[in-house]
């Protein structure tokens, strides 16, 4: 993606009946319309505004390239994707113009110790549960009277599970495997947060499938992650960070200095890059 198709922000202009000008070029309003599929809002307005702006961000860069009479030359994926001759140009004076300094060790390993909680591996959690249907009027005292049973006896859940459950995992006792972070919705995530391993959640867990009896068997805890493995990855992140604060800075001074007319760039609260 080219740094003006992802610019995104949300400036006080532009009025759609205004006609938006860089350096006298027009930002033809069809092409404008057509961009918002690449900045999904809430609010149509603010998906025009967005692509409003990464069309003005566009053509800033468009013609300082000319100016500096920067050369096209497209780059293809491994997918068979090749670049327009102006997506290559911007693409080739960003790499031009704005220089992004590789960080040192230091500055990544001061980043690796401030932020450590980052740089686990997550917990994973041996689970079972029985999901019984939330459309049946019966479902809520049945969930009632299976725990009933499962307080006093915890071994008949593989049982209770191929009989009532609604879930292919009744076919081998209600067993989910090891789950981890996102692999399940968030109210049964945080039920499982909140169980000691050996225990059945005290009610059953409503969520969008119905309402399920977890019993959680075991955790298996994270574990902190060496800093040389994970080294490069802090080194990507710095690098982008910077480069997106650079290139923004640029955009800027382009656009300090163009006559830019329909759209008031300095009113944006968000940054011109994303």
């Amino acid at each position: 993606m080219s740094a003006a198709s992802a610019c995104a922000v949300k400036p006080a202009l532009p009025d759609t009946r205004r006609t938006i000008r860089v350096n006298g070029v027009v930002i033809d309003r069809a092409a404008i319309a057509q961009e918002t599929q690449h900045h999904p809002a809430d609010k149509p307005a603010d998906a025009m505004r967005a692509a409003a702006v990464a069309l003005v961000v566009r053509e800033l860069l468009l013609q300082e390239a000319r100016r500096l009479a920067v050369p096209a030359e497209p780059d293809s994926d491994g997918e068979g994707r090749r670049e327009t001759d102006e997506e290559a140009i911007v693409r080739a004076l960003v790499e031009r113009e704005v220089q992004t300094p590789e960080p040192d060790e230091a500055a990544c390993r001061r980043f690796f110790e401030q932020n450590r909680r980052r740089f686990r591996t997550p917990d994973l959690h041996d689970v079972r549960h029985i999901l019984l249907p939330a459309d049946r009027p019966e479902t809520p005292a049945l969930a009632e009277a299976l725990l009933a049973r499962l307080a006093d006896t915890p071994a008949a859940f593989a049982a209770l599970a191929e009989a009532h459950s609604v879930c292919p995992s009744a076919k081998t006792g209600g067993s989910l495997g090891q789950v981890g972070p996102g692999q399940t919705v968030p109210e049964f995530e945080a039920a499982l947060a909140a169980m000691e391993p050996g225990a059945v959640h005290p009610v059953a867990v409503e969520t969008r499938y119905g309402l399920h009896i977890i019993a959680l068997d075991r955790r298996i805890d994270g574990r902190d992650l060496p800093f040389e493995l994970v080294r490069d990855r802090i080194a990507g992140w710095m690098v982008e960070k910077v480069r997106r604060a650079a290139i923004r800075q640029y955009v800027s001074i382009l656009a300090g200095r163009a006559d830019i007319q329909g759209i008031d760039l300095a009113a944006s609260p968000s940054p011109l890059v994303q």
